[in-house]
């Protein structure tokens, strides 16, 4: 169960949820996120609330700036990650004028017991979804203390 933030310049709500579902379209289509598993938090930033270098790193960055973070379970290949990251900015660039540039994404991998969909449960640690059985996914030890 992927989680999603994504930190943007000041928008209209309508571009906002289209960037949030281009990022989905690019889970679905590279990472083997499975239909409805989406859970997204879009952030809008007044100028200057968004900081960055510009330039760093060789990228030439505009006003256009944003933060793509997506939490997930641990497991998947570099190049399935690359692919990805690809996809996000071809979709962003295609159906929201985004420049690729424009774009930063960072990946926080976590085990399968590390999530709760609710009810105060591990719900992993029970039964592990067919998607991330596929990645070799094991659920986490519970502590020991």
């Amino acid at each position: 169960m992927p989680i999603v933030r994504i930190s943007l310049p000041k928008t209209t709500l309508d571009h906002a949820q289209h960037i949030g579902q281009c990022v989905y379209q690019a889970m679905r289509d590279t990472i083997g996120i499975p239909e409805g598993d989406n859970f997204q938090v879009i952030s809008q930033h007044e100028p200057g609330e968004l900081v960055y270098d510009p330039s760093f790193y060789g990228i030439e960055r505009s006003a256009g700036f944003m933060i793509i973070e997506v939490t997930l379970a641990r497991g998947r290949a570099p190049e399935v990650k690359q692919r990805f990251y690809h996809r996000i900015t071809e979709l962003l660039s295609a159906e929201c004028s985004v420049r690729p540039e424009d774009v930063m994404i960072t990946l926080f991998e976590i085990g399968p017991g590390d999530f709760s969909l609710g009810e105060g449960k591990a719900q992993f640690l029970e039964n592990l979804p067919p998607h991330l059985q596929e990645l070799g996914a094991q659920p986490s030890e519970a502590p020991t203390n």
